[in-house]
């Protein structure tokens, strides 16, 4: 089954007066490797979490990003106050030998508005997860990984579609090059009985068979064709029952790659050559495409 490496599943859950988000975002890569970013999860519960990634994303660069806020008719944050009047009182003798006045309301406000910003005047307590917040975070963290799943499951489709066009148009291009087997072969012997013409040479008949036969077989491109069509047959094949099938398309499309240079090499034909040619671009295609499947 063919899925797609690329991916993004969020998910939304309240608890204890907050609302957790979580995003996957998953992207192409050798491996799996994950990160997530959190200001809030436990450690132990952060390698759980990227064991259950890990099982079912399998490969890809692999983000997840956990958020909370607060909700509506929560407790609010704590003002330190002194810490408050200290700074607000330093920052108005500032403002007063400045020749501003602190007591005008814009300067007022803005001098509180810059007091709330400053280090510690807002408490931020750690944030401490209970049983059922960890409980909520890691049912979000599922439905999450399931919607990005379902991602790849509907892009994969389209990669599917797109692959199987590409190894077709490989073996209909193919079966054109063979139409110009049957000249390649008496055009090349031709060619050799004509130089020996030109440069008045008497060669002693059988020899000459025995050494045309030779040469032509080197240049049969049988065995070629017959491995090309079975990798393109293992292709598909690969496709319909390998689980993750991306690494194992990518090493047959390097053998697919092997038997057309082999056939563009011993061609000696123009118009097999631009065959050749034609298929080579249609591979690249390929490749390029098979780094986005899982």
């Amino acid at each position: 089954m063919v899925l797609s490496m690329t991916g993004f599943g969020k998910a939304e859950i309240a608890s204890g007066g907050k609302k957790y988000k979580v995003e996957v975002r998953s992207l192409n890569g050798k491996n799996c490797d994950i990160s997530i970013k959190s200001s809030f999860l436990q450690k132990d519960k952060e390698l759980e979490f990227r064991q259950y990634v890990a099982k079912n994303l399998v490969r890809g660069n692999i983000d997840v990003f956990l958020s909370s806020e607060t909700v509506q008719g929560s407790s609010a944050r704590q003002i330190d106050r002194n810490l408050f009047q200290d700074y607000f009182r330093q920052i108005s003798d500032i403002a007063s030998s400045l020749k501003l006045d602190p007591r005008e309301d814009f300067m007022a406000s803005v001098l509180v508005s810059s007091v709330l910003r400053l280090p510690d005047v807002v408490s931020v307590e750690k944030e401490e997860l209970s049983d059922e917040d960890v409980a909520a975070i890691e049912e979000g963290l599922h439905v999450a990984v399931d919607a990005l799943t379902a991602f790849r499951t509907r892009e994969g489709a389209v990669l599917r579609t797109d692959l199987l066009t590409r190894v077709d148009n490989i073996e209909r291009i193919l079966a054109e090059a063979e139409v110009f087997e049957a000249e390649r072969v008496p055009a090349i012997r031709q060619k050799i009985l004509s130089r020996i013409d030109e440069l008045s040479l008497a060669p002693d008949h059988d020899r000459l068979e025995q050494e045309m036969i030779f040469y032509l077989e080197k240049l049969d491109v049988n065995e070629e064709k017959v491995r090309l069509r079975q990798h393109c047959r293992y292709f598909r094949d690969t496709m319909d029952t390998e689980d993750c099938p991306g690494r194992k398309l990518g090493f047959i499309a390097q053998e697919m790659g092997r038997e057309i240079n082999t056939l563009g090499s011993k061609s000696n034909h123009a118009g097999m050559q631009k065959c050749v040619v034609r298929m080579k671009d249609e591979l690249e295609k390929i490749k390029e495409q098979v780094l986005n499947v899982l």
